[in-house]
């Protein structure tokens, strides 16, 4: 049963590769695995803050944007598990998906433009060299 790992950040793109999983996961079982990776704070902001309030700060950021993803699967009685990290998203997906032994990764594209990184968007581009699973861009 395949496991697909689907970042989410709350935008339209990211939640048609939600849909798409949906519909694979119904067809051929498995599970999907949402991963929201936030930005870090500069250090100028979180050197005034203290840690668990950082932490509380990226877990309610990510439960805002990762809401829409889950209210989709819930809707579709999918399995699903979610993952949060804070760093570069493209390592981060990229990692999280060898560490978790992910077989696939959906990810939705960006139509930013002519160029490849563009199209794609930078998180895909780069989630692309780094990873050796298989990767679906969704348009």
């Amino acid at each position: 049963m395949p496991k697909i790992l689907v970042p989410v950040d709350g935008s339209e793109p990211s939640l048609r590769a939600v849909r798409h999983a949906a519909r694979r996961v119904k067809a051929e079982g498995g599970t999907v695995h949402l991963i929201n990776v936030q930005a870090p704070l500069p250090q100028a902001v979180s050197s005034f803050m203290e840690s668990g309030t950082v932490k509380d700060f990226h877990r309610a950021q990510a439960a805002e944007e990762t809401a829409p993803a889950e209210a989709i699967l819930k809707g579709d009685k999918i399995a699903f598990e979610r993952h949060v990290t804070v760093g570069a998203p493209g390592e981060a997906i990229a990692g999280y998906a060898k560490e978790a032994g992910m077989d696939e990764i959906v990810m939705g594209a960006r139509g930013l433009g002519a160029t490849l990184s563009l199209l794609l968007g930078s998180v895909t581009t780069k989630v692309l060299h780094l990873t050796d699973k298989p990767v679906t861009v969704i348009k």
